[in-house]
């Protein structure tokens, strides 16, 4: 392992940083500030959710159309663009003074940080990996715990101090100055893929590097399309409602930030056993086990009754983010070659931030019509254990087939 660490310290620590600094545009981030946000322009938690809905639609839409830009364009230029479109998201969030602004700058976060900056990561390691790939996957998916355990404090501390749009200047800043820079020096120098014998990629089923539009033709895509889609649904609405979560609950947001490290910690260990399993058996072995833990855990926050039990809850949400980074991360690759990757993750990815962008909406106006979010819980644990009934057929098939 040392070893590994070593001569690909530079590869690794730029997923790392990809993966951590995705962070700003992801959900649980944006949701620290949805109080704020709603009581500053008069939104309902059904308004909100419909336009977080709206707005990451729009941003999968041009992740769909563009994610291409993984295969076309290097790295070492797609990378600070994005940053910088980043950047300008974060400060926009800070200075908009209307609904329409606030919608862009949420469809620019969602697009460059829970959009590209992970799709740039994943497709960057499986590229540049391939007997080591979930070890690889595994690594530098602890960017996004990382984010998990070291932000949610500071975050409330600053909108605290300096409110809460200037905590998102800090944010904005911190891209700026400290993100992007940091990429650029790493992607300084160039990669070619770890393993390889030739120029050619590493091939998938068949011994073939399927083009996006062979993929779709595919029985196999369409069989997981469920579970690219439940993680991101579920794991994004429990953080964007944790405003609602603690009214009903009579907790507070510092107390619940608690969890984070438990989040983190779980989804740390289980992301390494998962990246391990996947080098060693092959990720569609892991395809039934999946979204079992989260369907638990959101069963259990209704009953839940003290903030141990919300620790409870994020903790087996970690074991499923865990599973489903390393698996993700592998099968695609391991499935479909890695010489159209860009453009075949763009589609897998695009779904995951649907999901994301179907979630606060719909839950939102549940809430609205009287139905808590805790109370929700108990019918998407349900479809959890479903959902992983149906993998195991899918599993098998997709075992043979390799």
């Amino acid at each position: 392992m040392y070893r590994f660490l070593a001569e690909n310290r530079r590869w690794l620590t730029t997923g790392l940083l990809l993966a951590f600094g995705s962070s700003f545009g992801q959900t649980y981030f944006i949701s620290f500030f949805a109080g704020e946000i709603r009581a500053e322009y008069g939104l309902s938690d059904g308004g909100w959710g419909l336009l977080y809905t709206v707005a990451t639609l729009a941003s999968a839409a041009l992740l769909l159309s563009r994610g291409s830009w993984a295969d076309t364009v290097p790295l070492s230029r797609l990378a600070p663009i994005v940053a910088v479109c980043f950047a300008g998201a974060a400060a926009l969030m800070a200075l908009g003074w209307n609904v329409w602004t606030l919608g862009l700058a949420v469809f620019l976060l969602r697009f460059c940080g829970q959009g590209m900056f992970i799709h740039m990561k994943v497709t960057a390691m499986a590229r540049w990996f391939v007997a080591t790939r979930g070890r690889a996957m595994a690594l530098t998916n602890l960017g996004l715990p990382a984010g998990d355990m070291l932000l949610p404090i500071p975050a409330l501390i600053l909108v605290g101090a300096i409110g809460w749009r200037g905590t998102w200047g800090v944010a904005a800043l911190f891209i700026l100055l400290f993100i992007l820079p940091a990429l650029m020096a790493l992607l300084a120098q160039d990669r070619s893929p770890k393993g390889r014998a030739t120029v050619s990629g590493s091939p998938g089923l068949q011994g073939l590097h399927w083009t996006r539009a062979e993929v779709l033709r595919h029985w196999s895509f369409w069989a997981l399309v469920p579970l690219f889609l439940t993680p991101g649904f579920i794991g994004t609405v429990i953080f964007f409602h944790q405003a609602h979560i603690a009214e009903i609950k009579g907790w507070t947001l510092p107390a619940m930030a608690a969890a984070y490290p438990v989040f983190a910690i779980t989804t740390i260990g289980i992301g390494f056993l998962a990246g391990w399993a996947c080098d060693r058996l092959g990720p569609a072995v892991l395809l039934p086990a999946v979204v079992l833990p989260m369907g638990l855990g959101i069963a259990l926050l209704n009953p839940a009754e003290t903030t141990f039990g919300w620790m409870l809850v994020l903790g087996l949400m970690g074991v499923t983010q865990g599973m489903m980074a390393a698996v993700m991360g592998t099968l695609l690759p391991w499935a479909y070659g890695t010489d159209h990757l860009g453009a075949v993750r763009s589609v897998a990815t695009a779904l995951q931030v649907l999901s994301t962008a179907i979630g606060p909406g719909i839950t939102g106006l549940f809430i609205d019509w009287g139905v808590s979010f805790p109370e929700q819980g108990m019918a998407q644990g349900i479809w959890c254990l479903g959902l992983c009934i149906a993998m195991i057929p899918v599993a098998v098939r997709l075992i043979r087939a390799g």
